[in-house]
């Protein structure tokens, strides 16, 4: 029962009292993974990891058990991997987070072929769906049956990767080389979508999932890079959800929300591990990746020091600027509707003061209107009247005279309307219509 509430791709909605009911049955996330409520982002992503490769269905594919506690752990992780609702959480509960907007994390490779078109779908559409590696990706690296690459430093590899698969790359560095600082690439021009994965060796000489960044469109590209420059450096998660969609202003504000530290900023001399993972629905994912040290590198260095400790004022003041704004929004919401009553208003009384006036009167108004309409119109048919008496008058008295004229008038007219359409023809077709006899051939 719990299990259809958690990890399910197809959400039902429920009545207010069934999802209260269920929010009442939800065990406490940080029960659910293990971790305190002081836990950092790693140690959530590490305990998340552990239970998803221990239940995850293609391990335990007739265990209901099994399943539930996988889509209990996706769901518990979904809230405390982001700031926003893992602050929402620890302040009200579950009842602040909108059961609508949940965004779990999908592994497309456990998805029969129907919800892997419905997520498809739905990500054409813009509805944000976030995904996690394969778990047999997972294990696979934990058990070192894997096979890695070498990777030269400031030597770019270009490949395409399979969806739901991975490549793996080792990378060797100098001491020095790590004090300078490395930065790790990757970018596809097909704009794929790809994840780029960190790796730390176990004792067994398996490989434990550390670090992973998403592609992200940047301009014609698709990219992701991680940055080991020896000084905190941040990631940027841009927050897409269907809640602050709705919502312009909240959306504003919430912007730099997902400008978060990075659990790793250096490296040690030695070997060291990154995979590119295909996150396409249907086809594999072009890519090209790079490893370069950032020695060659120091102005770019203090300047992404720079933009991101002005990134971070930047979040604190929107913070400040935030709750002027609403205060501000607020007064001016108040004095638009005041505006619009205060026009309405002075609109009535005006009306009020007419209607007033127009009642100083014997007579009613719409009587008054008419008979001066009347009166016009009958002073007008009187003079167009005697217009014509006079006209026919004069018509009576040289009617003989008049009708002679007439006729040569209109003869006249005649003539000159067909000399008018020659000399038109003339200048348009610039033919002589005719030809003068004197003038020899």
């Amino acid at each position: 029962m719990a299990g259809s509430k958690f990890g399910s791709f197809k959400a039902e909605k429920g009545d207010s009292a069934a999802a209260a009911s269920a929010a009442t049955q939800r065990r406490d996330p940080y029960e659910v993974l293990g971790v305190g409520k002081n836990a950092t982002e790693q140690e959530i992503k590490s305990a998340f990891r552990r239970m998803a490769l221990k239940y995850h269905p293609d391990k335990n594919a007739d265990d209901p058990v099994a399943s539930e506690k996988f889509q209990e752990a996706t769901f518990s992780y979904n809230i405390l991997s982001d700031p926003d609702k893992r602050r929402q959480y620890d302040s009200s509960g579950f009842e602040a987070i909108e059961a609508d907007s949940q965004e779990l994390e999908l592994d497309l490779s456990s998805l029969n072929t129907v919800n892997t078109v419905f997520a498809a779908l739905f990500s054409k559409l813009g509805v944000p769906i976030k995904t996690t590696v394969s778990a047999t990706v997972l294990e696979e690296a934990l058990n070192a049956s894997v096979e890695i690459s070498q990777l030269e430093l400031g030597k770019s590899v270009c490949r395409k990767v399979e969806k739901q698969s991975a490549h793996f790359y080792s990378v060797d560095i100098t001491d020095k080389e790590a004090r300078m600082g490395l930065v790790c690439r990757v970018h596809s021009t097909a704009k794929s979508k790809f994840k780029l994965l960190y790796f730390e060796p176990e004792e067994n000489g398996g490989l434990s999932l550390a670090l992973q960044e998403d592609s992200a469109k940047t301009g014609k590209v698709t990219s992701a890079g991680m940055f080991f420059l020896g000084f905190p450096v941040y990631r940027f998660e841009q927050n897409s959800s269907a809640a602050t969609a709705k919502d312009p202003d909240s959306a504003f504000f919430k912007r730099l929300d997902g400008f978060q530290p990075c659990e790793v900023n250096e490296l040690k001399g030695g070997t060291h591990y990154f995979a590119v993972y295909g996150d396409n629905f249907f086809k594999s994912a072009s890519y090209t990746i790079e490893v370069v040290c950032a020695e060659p590198f120091s102005a770019e260095k203090e300047r992404l020091r720079t933009v991101e400790s002005k990134i971070l004022a930047k979040r604190s003041e929107l913070s400040k600027f935030e709750s002027e704004y609403r205060e501000v929004l607020a007064k001016f919401t108040e004095m638009t509707s005041r505006y619009a009553q205060e026009m309405e208003t002075i609109d009535e009384l005006l009306k009020e003061r007419n209607a007033i006036h127009a009642s100083y009167t014997n007579n009613p108004t719409l009587q008054r209107s008419s008979s001066s309409n009347k009166g016009k119109s009958s002073s007008k048919g009187s003079k167009s009247d005697g217009d014509q008496t006079v006209k026919k008058e004069k018509k009576s008295k040289g009617q003989p005279m008049e009708g002679s004229q007439s006729d040569e008038e209109g003869s006249k007219n005649k003539k000159e309307k067909k000399s008018k359409d020659r000399i038109r023809r003339k200048k348009w077709f610039n033919i002589p219509l005719k030809v003068d006899k004197r003038r020899p051939c």
